[in-house]
C-alpha cells in the first residue's frame, strides 16, 4: 500500500508564500497521477491541482496563476508551491495518489495551512 507523507505546512501571513511536500513509498512514483486536495472549515473538499504521470498539470481556476504543482520522480516526491496567499487559503491540505491503471487511490494525513497577520 501507499505510503503518503505531507510536510511544509505551517503560519504563513497573508501575500506569503509557502512550499508544500508530499513523499510517496511503496510502489512505483512515476505511474501514479499525483494532486493536492484542500478542506476549509464548514466547506466541501476541493481539489487544487493535479498532475499526471507524464507530467501534465491542471489547476482550480481559482488558484490558477498562484499555486504550482510539480513532482520529482526521482524523489518520489510532490510539491505544492504557494504565492501570494489569502487568508481565504487556510485549510487543510490533503495529498492524493491515484494508480493510472488500477485506479487505487490514496490520501496523505493533512497538513493545516494557515494564512493570517
Amino acid at each position: 500500500q501507499v505510503q503518503l507523507v505531507e510536510s511544509g505546512g505551517g503560519l504563513v501571513q497573508p501575500g506569503g508564500s509557502l512550499r508544500l511536500s508530499c513523499a510517496a513509498s511503496g510502489s512505483i512514483f512515476s505511474i501514479y497521477t499525483m494532486g493536492w486536495y484542500r478542506q476549509a472549515p464548514g466547506k466541501e473538499r476541493e481539489l487544487v491541482a493535479v498532475t499526471s504521470s507524464r507530467g501534465t498539470t491542471n489547476y482550480a481556476d481559482s488558484l490558477k496563476g498562484r499555486f504550482t504543482i510539480s513532482r520529482d520522480n526521482a524523489k518520489n516526491t510532490v510539491y505544492l508551491q504557494m504565492n501570494s496567499l489569502k487568508p481565504e487559503d487556510t485549510a487543510v491540505y490533503w495529498c492524493y495518489a491515484r494508480h493510472t491503471v488500477l485506479g487505487l487511490q490514496y490520501w496523505g494525513q493533512g497538513t493545516q495551512v494557515t494564512v493570517s497577520s
